[in-house]
């Protein structure tokens, strides 16, 4: 596959409202207008809901009303686009985040590390398998709030270029947010993205954003104002990404493993 040069990811970063997923879907579709010709399009974790820890009522099947409208809003805008919902399968319950290509098609990565500060291992099935997207020629690897205090499970094992977390993380912990994002994006030596929530969950649990791109040496590309609500459109340079891989080769050096 022919690789794109230019890359543009969209952020957008926006509160939820909660377990209500008619009203979120018809925010975010407001919202993904004014992303101006984007190749991805990324919403929060749990976008249609918020983190919420009752699927019981409002998790959908794996080809419900949000997948479906995910897979017309990639149509309409000509792009891929990705976020995680609730989703229910053979009677459990998974965080699942769903890749969907602009011909509707989709690829989908289980949430593998669960929040057990809130319980979410206590309602959820974990994921078992890493997803690396083929898109534009690039390789993508898509990952979930938790997960990225994990670089055993985020290491750059298959070459990805870029690597990307949609969250709903609290206002509380953004120092590490920001941290980790930044070590990530160094020690895998790609393009980094953090797609955070805005606002207070149901919970109680306030979210300020924060959401960030940054490049495969961790220098800042972009860093979404706390609180706000914005629609952030970020180019990605695939050469600039080859430049610094041969400049400075760590990646040969890194150890080989197997996750049990």
């Amino acid at each position: 596959m022919e690789v794109s040069e230019l890359f543009r990811l969209a952020l957008i970063q926006s509160s939820l409202q909660w377990e209500d997923p008619k009203a979120n879907r018809a925010h975010f579709e407001n919202l993904i207008q004014e992303a101006e010709a984007p190749d991805l399009i990324l919403l929060p974790e749990m976008f249609s809901t918020g983190f919420s820890m009752q699927p019981q009522n409002i998790a959908e099947e794996s080809a419900g009303e949000s997948l479906q409208w995910m897979q017309a809003q990639a149509r309409f805008k000509n792009c891929a686009i990705s976020g995680s919902l609730m989703t229910k399968e053979e009677g459990n319950y998974y965080n699942r985040l769903y890749f969907v290509f602009p011909d509707g098609s989709y690829q989908t990565y289980d949430k593998r590390h669960l929040f057990s500060l809130a319980g979410e291992e206590k309602v959820y099935t974990p994921g078992q398998q890493k997803l690396i997207v083929e898109y534009k020629g690039w390789r993508i690897n898509p990952q979930i709030c938790y997960d990225l205090r994990f670089p055993v499970w985020c290491r750059n094992a298959e070459d990805f270029d870029l690597q990307f977390f949609v969250a709903n993380w609290p206002e509380r912990r953004s120092e590490a947010w920001e941290a980790l994002l930044k070590a990530r994006a160094i020690e895998n030596q790609c393009y980094l993205a953090g797609l955070n929530r805005i606002g207070e969950d149901g919970n109680g649990v306030y979210h300020s954003g924060n959401s960030a791109v940054h490049d495969p040496l961790g220098a800042v590309l972009s860093e979404t104002q706390a609180h706000v609500e914005t629609v952030e459109v970020v180019e990605l340079y695939y050469s600039q990404l080859q430049r610094i891989r041969s400049k400075f080769g760590f990646l040969k050096d890194r150890d080989q493993f197997n996750i049990l």
